[in-house]
């Protein structure tokens, strides 16, 4: 028998039951369900109530949110984003009800590639073919109308942000920040220029960090290739994946313990299509087991290559050009894309009797993480910011950080051990924060202005008249712009006032949180420990809080390629703000990742609509200031003490898995399918009770769903405040502190055994095919003998 058919909330007496006081019994809630059409207007009443704005305690420091900013990259937002923001709101509101200070900023990430990537493709234009300030205008048009959907989905979804004062990472003021650490940094002598092997994406036409790339397994072919040894005329055979770079290669390399070349130590390979000599290396970076065991080194085939090149002092060759094509020393393939000069050299290398094998092989390629193409490897001159002189320190800063969960700090720390080159941290790009330098026509020398003003040297004169260095009048401005996370890692400088209300910055730095999700560890969280230690020598948050990936319902990453992607706009006009955050919340523990379908948020709001029927049936009674409890009172409150204390376990954690599921647990499986029908007859005062017993279950009833809403109220604000407001204070619910485990708990032993007797009840009903209000002669376990007056009236238990 499940439980929807055991439990009657039924408001008035079933028929023949006498009543032992003349009482009518009308709920203050009239309304049968909860709808969620209610949310908007309960949304406007907090705004206008003004409750969740910032309120200064003396002598306590502000809880500060670092709220990861957004990026407005298209529609439909992605629901498993969305998810996370809603729990972000369950931190700001937790933070509240512990007695925190809570500023909770709500900004939009603006900068950087998906914007001028998006633009490309929906005017069908290219950046490098459009007029920067119109390229510009056309990005932030963009990103208007697609921030405007996301700030409705957010207030849509009940977030308790600081939506009047929200900030944007394109701002003046905000890109005013970004130039200005950079100054200080420069000063410092933190920042200096090289041309080094970068990633580079030729399809976004910039340098990538390391941090930017992504790896895909991709299909592709093993060419086996047949090289002369000059010494001998013997033929030396080699695999690659990459024979297009035949006109970079350099060396070969062959490993020292490998005895089938021990003989060809030290001689010399002739690259075929191209003729140069190169020596054959002994080298430990040879596997064996790839290919022949023979590779050639090339400029620049991966990272290895890189760290060859370097080792053995060998001289690059640029093959490749910033448009991905090959440059003029690739002879009769120069001009042409990758993919068609690979095809043209394998043809050219086949007809001239020099390919062995082809394999077809499956192979694990670095790509941009924006645009999805294989990156390649090109020398560039870049700004670079030191970080490797850091590494030791920001493992020291880290650990003053406490990480939810904890497993997820071992991400951080793998990455900064990973570490293997500074941070380049110029782009060729147009929509992002530019690098404010001007450059002397005459002698080159870069000049850096004061902080203080949002610099466009493209677009500004400069703002001196001469050159300190040598005199000269004229300048020309930097063309380049910052890395996105250049700007996206001082969000926390940012919010706090840094370098703009020092009272403020006081009082809100270090942050209270930085909430975030696992995929940005080592960009978004990494690269503000970095930066905001080297600005502050500080660490920048006091917890770190990391949330799992939204996946379909196959456990699939969302995208619209793959055609799984579910738009929240609907699902929240559908269900409503609670049903979708309950949902959010008791999906999965804290850092896992999580399964997003509609059938699921769907089942999650069965439980938003048992709160209400089980709030209406409550309403139906008074709400005595006290009461003198009977055995049953006491053994609920001491099951709502404990439900107390391990939703606060989780709530100290942020881990909202930990309360939506044992207040679950506890509202439908404990308070309504036991208590609620064991003290219903003694509520509605029905023979056998007398007016004290019935007045102990109104207080009990009550006094369990106000607790019960207190401690669901971070999950679930609609429905909580709604019903506070109704029942128990014209002040929102969110105004209230945590409730505190006030009642003894050892009534709790007793649960199991009256779950137990009560499942056994209806069970033999079930098999005598009566009713559940028909009477039964069965016997009341010793052990509960203290709660027999209940279990009588709840069963119809015939006395012998």
């Amino acid at each position: 028998m499940d439980s929807s058919e055991r439990i009657n909330l039924s408001l008035t007496p079933k028929r023949g039951e006498v009543m032992a006081v003349s009482m009518k019994f009308e709920p203050k809630i009239v309304e049968t369900r909860w709808q969620p059409s209610w949310e908007s207007k309960i949304y406007e009443k907090w705004i206008e109530e003004g409750i969740y704005k910032l309120r200064l305690k003396p002598k306590r420091r502000i809880f500060v949110i670092d709220t990861p900013p957004p990026y407005p990259s298209g529609r439909p937002w992605h629901i498993g984003a969305a998810a996370q923001y809603s729990q972000i709101d369950m931190i700001a509101r937790t933070a509240r009800m512990m007695g925190e200070s809570v500023y909770f900023p709500i900004g939009i990430d603006r900068n950087g590639l998906p914007v001028e990537l998006y633009v490309e493709k929906t005017y069908k234009i290219s950046l490098r073919d459009t007029g920067r300030e119109e390229f510009i205008n056309l990005c932030s048009h963009a990103l208007d109308d697609l921030e405007s959907e996301m700030i409705w989905i957010m207030k849509r979804m009940g977030l308790s942000g600081d939506f009047e004062n929200y900030y944007r990472t394109d701002s003046e003021e905000y890109r005013k920040l970004t130039q200005a650490t950079f100054i200080e940094l420069w000063r410092r002598g933190l920042v200096y220029t090289a041309t080094r092997p970068n990633n580079y994406c030729w399809e976004c036409g910039t340098t990538l960090a390391d941090a930017e790339i992504d790896y895909e397994e991709m299909p592709t072919r093993l060419v086996y290739i047949k090289f002369k040894i000059k010494e001998d005329g013997s033929d030396l055979v080699i695999a690659t994946t990459r024979p297009e770079l035949l006109v970079s290669c350099r060396a070969v390399i062959v490993n020292p313990n490998d005895n089938r070349y021990v003989d060809l130590h030290g001689k010399h390979a002739v690259v075929p299509i191209y003729g140069q000599e190169v020596e054959v290396i002994p080298h430990p970076a040879a596997k064996p087991e790839f290919g022949t065991g023979a590779v050639m080194v090339c400029s620049y085939g991966d990272y290895t290559d890189v760290l060859l090149f370097r080792e053995l002092g060998l001289q690059e060759v640029i093959a490749i050009d910033e448009e991905g094509k090959m440059t003029e020393v690739a002879g009769k393939y120069s001009s042409m894309k990758l993919a068609e000069a690979r095809e043209e050299i394998i043809k050219d290398l086949q007809e001239a009797g020099l390919v062995v094998k082809i394999e077809n092989i499956i192979h694990r390629t670095p790509i941009c993480e924006r645009s999805k193409t294989p990156i390649e490897i090109i020398p560039m001159k870049e700004y670079y910011l030191k970080q490797l002189d850091f590494v030791d320190d920001l493992l020291k800063v880290i650990d003053k950080m406490k990480f939810h969960p904890p497993h997820h700090k071992r991400l951080l720390i793998d990455w900064i051990n990973s570490l293997r080159i500074d941070w380049p941290i110029s782009r060729r790009r147009y929509y992002a924060t530019e690098i404010p330098i001007w450059y002397c026509l005459r002698c080159g020398e870069p000049h850096i202005p004061e902080p203080g003003k949002y610099y466009r040297p493209w677009r500004d004169n400069p703002p001196f008249d001469k050159c300190r260095r040598c005199g000269g009048g004229e300048f020309v401005g930097e063309q380049r712009t910052f890395d996105t996370w250049m700007d996206s890692s001082v969000s926390p400088l940012f919010i706090s006032g840094y370098m703009n209300n020092r009272k403020f910055f006081k009082l809100a730095y270090p942050n209270g949180i930085r909430p975030q999700g696992k995929d940005i560890v080592r960009t978004w969280l990494y690269y503000t420990v970095l930066r905001c230690y080297q600005l502050t020598e500080k660490h920048p948050f006091y917890h770190v809080w990391i949330g799992g990936m939204g996946l379909d319902e196959h456990g699939q990453k969302m995208s619209k390629s793959r055609g799984n992607v579910i738009d929240p706009v609907p699902i929240l006009e559908k269900w409503g703000a609670d049903v979708f955050r309950f949902w959010s919340a008791q999906e999965a523990n804290l850092g896992e990742d999580f399964r997003i379908s509609e059938q699921r948020i769907q089942n999650a709001g069965k439980f938003i609509t048992k709160l209400w029927n089980i709030a209406r049936y409550v309403s139906s009674f008074p709400i005595p200031k006290s009461a003198e409890l009977m055995p049953s009172d006491k053994w609920i409150l001491s099951e709502l003490s404990n439900t107390i204390k391990k939703s606060m376990e989780g709530y100290r954690e942020f881990n909202f898995f930990i309360p939506s599921n044992r207040i679950r647990y506890f509202t439908w499986s404990i308070f309504a399918d036991h208590y609620i029908e064991l003290s219903k007859a003694r509520a509605y005062g029905l023979e056998g009770f007398n007016r004290k017993e019935q007045k102990a279950a109104w207080y009990t009833l009550h006094t369990v769903l106000k607790t019960t809403l207190l401690l669901l109220a971070p999950v679930a604000p609609f429905i909580t405040d709604e019903i506070w407001r109704r029942l128990y204070s014209k002040k929102s619910i969110h105004l209230q502190s945590f409730p505190e485990p006030i009642w003894s708990t050892r009534y709790a032993r007793y649960t199991e055994k009256i779950v137990n007797f009560n499942s056994r009840v209806w069970a033999v009903k079930k098999e005598m095919n009566i009713a559940l209000k028909d009477p039964i002669s069965i016997e009341i376990p010793r052990d509960l003998k203290i709660f027999e007056k209940d279990l009588i009236a709840m069963h119809n238990i015939k006395r012998t």
